[in-house]
């Protein structure tokens, strides 16, 4: 550059430029090779798993996929690279420590104490498991979007919790919490348009509070008591009941088989009666003086006899009285003292 002798300033000007050109002789080369270096800062790598986001001025212009590509220098274009494809988590009502720290877990019972359905408090861990589903949502839609993953998820577990009871909460309801948890929270995320997708929502510990662990204990246990008494009460009536039917259907037909057999002995007893009573019309002293032989035949057979001589008068001699007590069945042979 020249400067006019005349121009005011002019001489000034040119001193500095020569002084400018003794202290760095080499400025004529260092200022291209700078130029060429803020150039070649464009270049940029995108690792396997991760996404390019390339922004101009700020403003998203494109995504690159993994691989060398190369991009505007800086200010005028500038790199993020979110990883797409990396499993995260999040842990509410503990934490993990570093491997250097002796404790395992660390608690945090403001994350962890939630109220159920019938008003019962109960300490809850859970963690969510997450990925980053669309990038560009998850730069430019949401200021921090781990942040909005963390109240999300603390506020759907605690409305899923206060539709259960402690019951369902600490035995048969984990896994209907947990499938509840992640559909609520994938929806509360796709409203903020946050880019995260949930993989996975799992409780890992369900417990009373530690001040009254004690005492829930014992109710569980006369709950249990409860229920083990029922189901022995059950499982006796369940084995006495079948027999009571049984004895009452056997009861039933043996009544039923009596009546028959009364019935057909009642209808015998009738014809033979009806039978008899026609012969008797017949021949009315025979049949009379029969039927009278046929019944002394019958009680006799059965009877004791004694027979005493009509000679005989005054006291009766002396009887053996025990023979009185023998069996009909005993033969005069066996008659001892009478002979």
């Amino acid at each position: 550059m020249r400067f006019h002798p005349k121009l005011p300033g002019g001489d000034k000007i040119r001193e500095h430029l020569r002084a400018l050109q003794r202290r760095w002789p080499s400025s004529y080369v260092t200022v291209p090779i700078l130029v060429l270096a803020w150039i070649l800062s464009g270049i940029y790598t995108v690792a396997p798993g991760e996404l390019g986001v390339i922004q101009r001025f700020g403003k998203l212009a494109r995504t690159a996929e993994p691989g060398l590509h190369y991009h505007l220098p800086y200010p005028i274009e500038s790199l993020n690279s979110p990883k797409v494809t990396e499993i995260q988590r999040l842990e509410f009502g503990f934490r993990t420590p570093g491997p250097d720290s002796p404790q395992q877990y660390r608690p945090m019972p403001d994350e962890a104490l939630m109220l159920t359905k019938d008003e019962n408090i109960i300490d809850l861990w859970f963690i969510v498991q997450f990925r980053i589903q669309n990038a560009t949502n998850f730069l430019f839609k949401v200021a921090d979007a781990h942040k909005a993953m963390r109240d999300a998820a603390e506020a759907t577990m605690r409305e899923v919790v206060g539709a259960n009871n402690i019951d369902e909460a600490m035995t048969t309801g984990r896994f209907e919490i947990q499938a509840a948890a992640q559909k609520t929270l994938q929806q509360i995320l796709d409203s903020y348009e946050s880019g995260l997708q949930v993989i996975t929502v799992q409780l890992q510990a369900v417990q009373p509070p530690e001040r009254v662990r004690d005492a829930f204990k014992e109710v569980i246990s006369a709950r249990e008591e409860k229920n083990k008494s029922i189901n022995e009460a059950e499982s006796y009536a369940s084995d006495i009941l079948p027999t009571a039917r049984g004895l009452a259907v056997q009861t039933e037909y043996e009544a039923e088989a009596y009546k028959e057999q009364k019935i057909q002995q009642a209808q015998g007893d009738t014809a033979r009666f009806l039978s008899l009573l026609k012969e008797y019309r017949k021949a009315e002293d025979v049949t009379r003086k029969r039927l009278y032989l046929e019944t002394m035949e019958e009680i006799v057979s059965k009877a004791r006899k004694l027979v005493v001589d009509s000679d005989k008068q005054g006291v009766l001699p002396l009887w053996p009285l025990q023979e009185l007590g023998r069996p009909p069945s005993e033969t005069p042979s066996e008659k001892q003292g009478l002979r």
